[in-house]
């Protein structure tokens, strides 16, 4: 059983959202770098994951397995099986494997590695960086009040965590996950729109960028729908219900709900593969 105080936690696997979960988790002081490690193949991926969060990151799976109690398969899902035939023989029952493949069921896990493990599966998004992820979770059969307790503690102190039922996750990863691009392309067009106005580009980028923000904190703070706070700011006859027009005539709304669709069916073929 980890300790929820002090966990010792290694991730196999130290790409762009290990070294983001790494960075922020040490940053909170849930866990220090002297009880954190990663693996990775690639030297350069090593490099990369220790230098932002002062980690130790080997080249050896079995290392990490051996020295930590909190698991954190985070290899790309095609990448899985092969991960666990390295591992297999040395995770023992005082493991807590928490998975952030997507698309990977906890069915699959436990049919791969086998049914009386801990598993926990979570979404998280890369804004876990910057303290402000989108996550949710869903523990297994064998997961522990105690699993479950440290799961969401780790979530919540880099952003929002939601504990769901396990079919809701793909549309999770269809929304959060992949949603900080589309955020992002939205940001990019907006910022575009203030330059062909005369803005100057870094000007346009934070003005973009901090709408997009506080647009945000106004939907987490005020509790209101988003169609409220969008009738609070489209007088009639203004500049607002003007540029809604222009929206709707080129189907944002629409693009943006097949944009989620797409990136949720693609979830679903992933744990597949």
């Amino acid at each position: 059983m980890p300790d929820v105080r002090r966990p010792r936690i290694g991730f196999l696997g130290a790409g762009q959202m290990a070294g983001a979960l790494a960075r922020a988790w040490t940053s909170a002081g849930l866990v220090e770098p002297a009880d954190g490690l990663a693996s990775d193949p690639n030297p350069e991926a090593r490099a990369r994951f220790s230098e932002r969060c002062g980690w130790r990151c080997l080249p050896s799976n079995r290392d990490v397995v051996v020295e930590s109690d909190v698991l954190i398969l985070a290899v790309k899902p095609q990448s899985l099986l092969s991960l666990l035939d390295d591992v297999r023989v040395l995770i023992q029952p005082r493991h807590l494997i928490i998975s952030i493949l997507a698309g990977v069921t906890l069915t699959r896990l436990a049919s791969q590695l086998g049914e009386g493990y801990r598993f926990v599966r979570v979404m998280p998004n890369t804004p876990c960086l910057v303290g402000a992820s989108a996550s949710a979770y869903a523990p297994g059969p064998n997961a522990t009040a105690e699993d479950i307790d440290l799961v969401d503690r780790l979530f919540n102190a880099v952003g929002k965590a939601y504990r769901l039922p396990e079919s809701l996750l793909d549309a999770v990863t269809g929304l959060s996950g992949s949603g900080p691009a589309f955020v992002y392309l939205m940001i990019e067009a907006l910022s575009d729109g203030g330059v062909r106005m005369g803005l100057p580009r870094d000007v346009a980028n934070g003005l973009a960028a901090q709408t997009v923000m506080g647009a945000a904190r106004m939907v987490l703070d005020t509790g209101l729908h988003p169609a409220q706070l969008k009738e609070m700011v489209a007088s009639p006859g203004g500049t607002t219900i003007a540029g809604l027009h222009a929206l709707e005539r080129g189907g944002v709304r629409a693009a943006l709900m097949d944009a989620v669709e797409a990136a949720t069916r693609r979830a679903g073929e992933l744990g597949k593969e």
